[in-house]
Formats: C-alpha cells, sequence, structure tokens
C-alpha cells in the first residue's frame, strides 16, 4: 500500500466469493467477508459499495447485504447516504485512540492472567503461530499472511486465557485501528518490531513476570498508534481530518 494505492473504480469493486464459515448466517459471511476487505484496504477509504452488485456477486438476495452493511455503518466503516450511495468511510483518527484504549485495556488484562497460570501448554498455539511469522518476515509479499498471524496471535492468547468471544468483539471494536495497521506494516523494520512484540510477550508469560508482561503488551500495541501522525501525512486522503 504505498502513495500510489488508490480505490479502484466502482466497477471494480465487487466482492470475492465469502471464505467464512458456510454454517454462519448469510448476512454474518457477508459482513466478515466485506470486513475483511476493508480492513486489509482491499476496500480503500472511499470506495462506493453497490448492493445490488454486492448481492449478485456473492449469490444472495439484497436483505442480507443490507443487513451486513448496518453492521459495518455501526463499527464506522461504511457510511450510506440516503437516495445516494454507500462508500467506505475515512479512518477517523479520534475512534482510533479510543479503540486502543479499549484494546490495551483488555489485552494487559489477558496477559496479565496467562502470566499467573502455572501451566502453560495454552500458549502452544502461540508460540506455533510465531514461527510462522518469523518464517515470513523477511518476504515483502507475504505481508497480508503476515498480517493475518497478526491477528490469530492474539486470538490464540484470548483463548489461552479462556476469552476466545471477548477477542470477537475486539476485533470489531477495533476496525478504524486495524485499518491504520494494515497501513504500517509494510513501512521499514515494522514486521520485525512485531515479532519482537510478540516474542517479549511470550517470553514474560512464560517467565510468569506479570508485570513484565502487561508493560510487553503495552509497548507492542502502542507502536503504530505513536506513528500516526506520520501515516496521516503519508496518506492523507485515507483519514478523516483531527480535531483542532
Amino acid at each position: 500500500m504505498g502513495a500510489g494505492f488508490r480505490p479502484r473504480p466502482d466497477a471494480d469493486i465487487i466482492a470475492k466469493p465469502p471464505a467464512t464459515s458456510a454454517y454462519l448466517p448469510t448476512s454474518a459471511r457477508v459482513f466478515d467477508e466485506l470486513r475483511a476487505r476493508i480492513v486489509s484496504l482491499d476496500l480503500p477509504p472511499g470506495s462506493r459499495l453497490s448492493r445490488p452488485d454486492l448481492a449478485t456477486a456473492f449469490g444472495v438476495s439484497q436483505s442480507p447485504v443490507r443487513e451486513a452493511l448496518q453492521r459495518l455503518e455501526t463499527l464506522g466503516l461504511v457510511a450510506t447516504y440516503r437516495q445516494s450511495r454507500t462508500e467506505v468511510t475515512l479512518i477517523d483518527q479520534v475512534a482510533v485512540r479510543h479503540e486502543q484504549f479499549f484494546r490495551t485495556g483488555l489485552e494487559c488484562e489477558v496477559v496479565n492472567r496467562l502470566a499467573a497460570l502455572h501451566d502453560k501448554s495454552a500458549l502452544l498455539e502461540a508460540r506455533g503461530i510465531l514461527k510462522m511469522q518469523q518464517a515470513l518476515a523477511d518476504d515483502s509479499a507475504q505481508i497480508e499472511l503476515f498480517r493475518r498471524l497478526d491477528e490469530d496471535f492474539h486470538r490464540a492468547l484470548f483463548l489461552a486465557a479462556g476469552q476466545d468471544a471477548l477477542h470477537g468483539l475486539v476485533i470489531e471494536r477495533t476496525s478504524q485501528m486495524a485499518r491504520l495497521r494494515t497501513l504500517d506494516l509494510p513501512s521499514a523494520g515494522k514486521m520485525q518490531s512485531v515479532l519482537d512484540g510478540h516474542a517479549a510477550v511470550l517470553t514474560a508469560i512464560e517467565a510468569g513476570d506479570r508485570h513484565a508482561a502487561t508493560d510487553a503488551m503495552r509497548r507492542h500495541l502502542s507502536g503504530t498508534i505513536e506513528r500516526m501522525p506520520t501515516i496521516v501525512a503519508q496518506q492523507p486522503d485515507y483519514f478523516s481530518a483531527a480535531p483542532a
């Protein structure tokens, strides 16, 4: 996602077939796919979404598409203008900071609890995901897979703490922040910084050091928010204006 990355023409904004579970309700599958494409910037800010075109692409009626778009609107990811259009919103800088506060509080509590556990076997999945990320760190062509593994790593920590359902809430409610992270990930040294952060968190948890674990998680989650002014300067068309 360099400076030349811009919304494609409306005719190209067609959803790919849903990759999520067929057991989900249709509207949930459409929602998951559209949210994933928005967060990955496959549908960047300003992209127009046609309900009839989406219904055709997904092979569904317009009702589940309408329900999915309404859910996306509650998350601030799309905006619908009456009798006009629906489009992907600009990234809200104020919302990003609120989401950062929310996520940091929950994730620090998760690692605090994990560090207190005597049996650390529940961390095997997170450790395995870290190894997969390490194998991808030098391959910029795999950056999207690396990003998805980043989400998987954090989900594995919530799962280990018995809070898998809560992770789903975190994912939904930090969607603006997720778009900012997507923009930041190609930055020089960012992938290695993510790896270092994950490794520090796991090392502190496995050592049973609750303070070090929460400190490591807080540092890990703060990097992108600290770089937000630079990211905004690089991609000003993707962001709403910051409050005065």
